[in-house]
């Protein structure tokens, strides 16, 4: 039982991180139509940004914003001399110009902080474990993770819920030429949305950096999940991310931890690694062709 809590609240955390990146995404996708694949690559540029500060002035926490201003100020320069060009066109061309990105920010990282793994400094106090039940020893870090995400869901939530800015993107979402014939400026509420969702992007990478390792390339690995998790979710829809973030975050940490377990009492430990690994690993995309065979648009409207 205390494993099986440990590993929930692993999977909760993995959810979390999936969320802070398919928020951002899925504003960007569902209200600007553009398919961003440089977005995993501001996630990277955050975590090296804030880790570098973090590192040269010993403090976490003054790592911390900046590796919001500077997540933002790139997904700001990336919005205003490449992206902004791409609205009209189609998403082949969106695909290949963002993945141009990826390799042109793959190599300014290289060139910049070198080929090795750093790591992020944990926050002072946050190291260790603490014990939150009897028995279940867990590492405080880790809940500081969760309790960001969900403080950025519900501060997402009143954001486009409550605020004249939110009320923009959930009819941008659903019907941008009738936004732009009411004489609201789209191309400041398109910068803005493409630098909130550079900031969550940051704040991701930034968050993981003490867990796992801030590495040149590692925007990719997380991105194709990301990705899941929006068309899960519903294009264009907070709810849905959050939704579907978590979700998948507890499905797939849940599998990779039992699975080859489960497997061991039907065939050899070998065998039951090998297809344990590989099925885990598979997870979440049979959960997307589930949910699409049901729900075609994901589980939530877009602006939901």
């Amino acid at each position: 039982m205390i494993l099986f809590l440990e590993q929930l609240l692993n999977g909760l955390q993995y959810g979390v991180m999936l969320f802070l990146l398919a928020a951002g995404l899925t504003l960007i996708f569902g209200i600007m139509g553009v398919i961003n694949l440089a977005h995993g690559s501001l996630y990277m540029i955050g975590a090296f940004g804030g880790t570098w500060v973090a590192t040269q002035t010993g403090s976490f926490w003054i790592g911390l914003p900046a590796a919001l201003v500077i997540a933002g100020l790139f997904g700001f320069l990336i919005e205003t001399t490449v992206v902004r060009k791409l609205y009209a066109r189609d998403h082949l061309d969106q695909v290949l110009a963002t993945f141009a990105l990826i390799l042109i920010f793959n190599q300014m990282i290289v060139l910049t902080f070198g080929r090795q793994p750093i790591f992020t400094p944990l926050p002072a106090g946050l190291s260790g474990s603490i014990e939150l039940l009897p028995g279940l020893f867990y590492p405080p870090y880790r809940l500081l993770i969760i309790a960001t995400g969900l403080l950025v869901a519900v501060g997402l939530y009143f954001l486009i819920n409550r605020t004249r800015v939110g009320m923009l993107v959930r009819a941008g979402s659903t019907n941008r030429d009738m936004v732009r014939a009411l004489g609201v400026d789209v191309r400041l509420l398109y910068t803005i949305v493409f630098g909130l969702g550079a900031l969550l992007a940051g704040l991701a990478g930034y968050m993981t950096g003490p867990i796992l390792a801030v590495q040149v390339g590692m925007g990719e690995e997380i991105l194709l999940a990301t990705f899941v998790v929006v068309v899960i979710g519903g294009v264009g829809s907070i709810k849905g991310a959050f939704v579907a973030g978590i979700g998948l975050g507890v499905v797939d940490t849940m599998l990779r931890a039992y699975l080859p377990t489960i497997l061991r009492g039907f065939m050899a430990p070998s065998e039951a690694d090998a297809i344990g690994s590989s099925v885990s690993s598979m997870g979440i995309f049979l959960l997307m062709a589930i949910v699409l065979l049901i729900r075609p648009k994901g589980l939530f409207a877009a602006g939901a």
